[in-house]
């Protein structure tokens, strides 16, 4: 079994993905194998709710707004530029194509998808390419976990209709999570084995809830929604930590890129916001198993190929003279390097 485990755990985004297709397969070969009832119905069929609710008390929990000012200003930039390009690329969806989607792609799905950023991913990846700023943005960036802000912009596009206590009723648990994880960080401790224990529970519920026709069918479109994460959302990120590089006026030696590459991703976790939406809002209960398909596909998509852009990106501003270490330079009180380019480097520009 530990072999099995280990083989299923190189699979991008194995710990949601996998339980979910799992939880499919089962609702589609043998829809009444989790009806027995009593805890096993309550667990593995009918517990989405609860366990997702738990999962962002912990989520909640490890969000920290405390670091230094440059990786706040790093993570506010990188935030809005995700949000921002996931916002209007739902409302064209919604609002410019026949019927409110495209090619089956829906609005809820695109929103949630593209918001929504893999924090571990993001985190390993500027561990590698990255700097101590690029690292600590993570604080401001885990504001994009969960489903509020999908629930902000189809409640301001009048997509979706969401009561103020049903939307405090769906939020309040990640706010008690992040007094708790902000005031004792002892409860943060004590909550953070969540935000991986609950996932393959709270997936294989949600996946007990859909057909896997839906996977077999919308569930594909929803690999152009990974490719369209990646290049919108990973290229909005881009441009904006770039121009806040100019608004800053840092040398071109310093204008590292790297954490906004690594924004072009989908969290694992961004499957379970359909499902919490559409229990505030019943009208969105068709689409549901269909964005949460396409969500899931999303995961595994921007998780093959966000690395391979990361390291690409990494190369090539390094082939400029461009690095992470002379930006973290820039902000070290001693004289360093960071205004001089690399030696021999005869391209001194960020973008070619």
């Amino acid at each position: 079994m530990d072999t099995l485990l280990r083989a299923i755990g190189r699979i991008p985004g194995a710990l949601m993905v996998v339980p979910l297709f799992l939880g499919a397969v089962v609702n589609t070969i043998a829809p009444d194998l989790l009806m027995v009832g009593s805890f096993t119905t309550a667990l593995f069929k009918e517990g989405a709710p609860v366990l997702i609710g738990l999962f962002f008390l912990s989520v909640g929990a490890q969000i920290q707004l405390r670091a230094a000012l440059p990786a706040v200003e790093k993570g506010l930039v990188l935030l809005i530029a995700k949000y921002g390009i996931a916002v209007l690329a739902g409302l064209a969806v919604a609002f410019l194509t026949p019927d409110g989607n495209l090619w089956g792609l829906v609005p809820l799905a695109v929103i949630a998808a593209m918001s929504n950023s893999n924090g571990s991913l993001y985190v390993a990846l500027t561990s590698q390419f990255g700097n101590k700023t690029d690292k600590g943005a993570i604080s401001m960036l885990s504001i994009n976990d969960g489903p509020f802000l999908t629930m902000v912009a189809l409640g301001a596009a009048g997509l979706a209709d969401f009561p103020m206590m049903a939307l405090l009723a769906a939020i309040l648990p990640m706010i008690l999570g992040f007094v708790l994880g902000n005031t004792s960080t002892i409860a943060r401790d004590f909550l953070a084995p969540g935000e991986k224990l609950i996932i393959p529970f709270a997936a294989f519920a949600l996946g007990a809830g859909i057909d896997f026709t839906v996977l077999a069918t919308s569930g594909l479109v929803g690999v152009l929604l990974g490719l369209a994460t990646v290049v919108l959302s990973g290229g909005a990120a881009v441009l904006a930590l770039y121009a806040w590089h100019v608004v800053r006026r840092h040398p071109r030696p310093t204008r590292n890129l790297v954490a906004g590459v690594s924004e072009a991703s989908t969290a694992g976790n961004a499957i379970a916001t359909p499902v919490a939406v559409a229990s505030i809002d019943p009208s969105l209960l068709g689409v549901q198993a269909i964005a949460t398909a396409q969500v899931a596909a999303a995961v595994v998509t921007t998780a093959f190929t966000a690395p391979f852009l990361v390291a690409y990106v990494a190369a090539w501003q390094r082939r400029r003279g461009i690095t992470p270490e002379n930006e973290e330079a820039l902000y070290e009180p001693t004289p360093s390097v960071a205004t001089d380019p690399v030696p021999g480097s005869e391209h001194d520009t960020v973008l070619a």
